[in-house]
């Protein structure tokens, strides 16, 4: 589509936004001043009740214009950018430069919907982030900025693209902030509930999940993951696949790759039979992403730390079955300074 296909002046009609948005096949037109700075948006919806009252297709549809809501910068991915528009339930994205104007316009009319899961999720978000100290003295870890945007905001929005509407957010260091930020949700197209851990009683990645109790029972699947991740992995891939399989959790793993500098020898009856130069062997590791049976929460203790690996571990224990799941996206965790300057581009 091309951008001006649904732009329209100040001075146009309501039939012109009309014809806008039959050219575009979008919900709303875009309204633009003369040098194509966005000031704002006249919707389907708002020009139907328009007529409906009285107003004639040679109306200025000005007095409709609401404020256009979200917008992005030009170059964002595009699963940023569905993220976006599924977040907040619109079908059209703008995309603005620094000077305002409005350069192009993401549309999803060629785009699936994505179904609603009635699975919840909880973002790990309390952890001190120490070794990317002094940036984590005054901001959470999670709430440091990539891209202009923070890493436990692109978490959210990515969920609720993927259909998932209630998120818990595990809290403790600086929470306050994360709440402030968030609130309730409704700004993301979510509801969010918080576990708050006492400051001097931290729980761990598996401690807090007991803190979900008070907000009734969980009957679905739980999402679990944690809040430094840089990440567009497929959420209803791994939802599907733990439902699919006969296991009580499943993991989430990528791959670490390990660089040999060395010629590495491999023998047999004490002589040499082969030389692997510099060898670079893979194994799947932890990615900090799982997928719980709700019978699971209640297995763990109370008040304690408890890291969720544990809860792991006594599931193995007692021959419960737990699966894994790769990723086959992106996927970044971002615990160190080299690896916040690289997602930022520094490094």
């Amino acid at each position: 589509m091309r951008v001006d296909e649904v732009l329209i002046d100040r001075q146009d009609s309501i039939r012109s936004a009309l014809q806008a948005i039959e050219r575009a096949g979008s919900s709303r037109a875009f309204i633009v001043d003369a040098a194509g700075r966005l000031l704002g948006a006249v919707s389907e919806s708002d020009i139907r009740r328009a007529l409906l009252d009285g107003a004639g297709l040679e109306s200025s549809s000005y007095p409709l214009m609401q404020d256009a809501g979200v917008s992005t910068k030009p170059g964002t991915g595009r699963a940023e950018v569905l993220d976006l528009m599924h977040a907040l339930g619109v079908r059209e994205l703008p995309a603005v430069d620094a000077d305002g104007r409005i350069v192009q316009v993401h549309t999803e009319r060629a785009v699936a919907g994505i179904r609603r899961r009635y699975n919840s999720a909880v973002i790990m978000a309390g952890g001190r982030g120490t070794r990317l100290a002094p940036l984590t003295d005054d901001v959470p870890k999670p709430m440091l900025p990539v891209a202009g945007r923070p890493i436990l905001e692109r978490l959210v929005l990515h969920l609720v693209g993927w259909g998932i509407s209630r998120i818990f957010i595990s809290v403790n260091y600086l929470g306050e902030l994360i709440e402030q930020h968030f609130g309730d949700g409704s700004a993301f197209g979510c509801r969010i509930d918080y576990l708050r851990e006492e400051r001097t009683v931290p729980l761990g990645t598996g401690g807090s999940l007991r803190l979900l109790e008070q907000y009734g029972e969980i009957t679905e699947p739980l999402l679990v993951m944690n809040g430094d991740l840089l990440t567009d992995f497929s959420v209803g891939g791994l939802l599907d696949a733990h439902s699919s399989e006969d296991v009580v959790a499943t993991v989430a793993t990528t791959q670490y790759r390990h660089q040999v500098p060395f010629g590495v020898l491999e023998q047999a009856n004490g002589r040499l039979a082969r030389i692997l130069e510099k060898p670079a062997p893979s194994w799947p590791v932890n990615a900090g992403i799982y997928v719980l049976d709700p019978d699971l929460i209640s297995k763990i203790p109370d008040d304690r730390l408890f890291p969720i690996t544990e809860l792991l571990d006594q599931c193995l224990k007692q021959g419960w079955p737990v699966g894994l799941w790769p990723i086959r996206e992106q996927w970044q965790d971002i615990g160190r300074p080299l690896e916040l300057a690289q997602a930022r581009g520094e490094g």
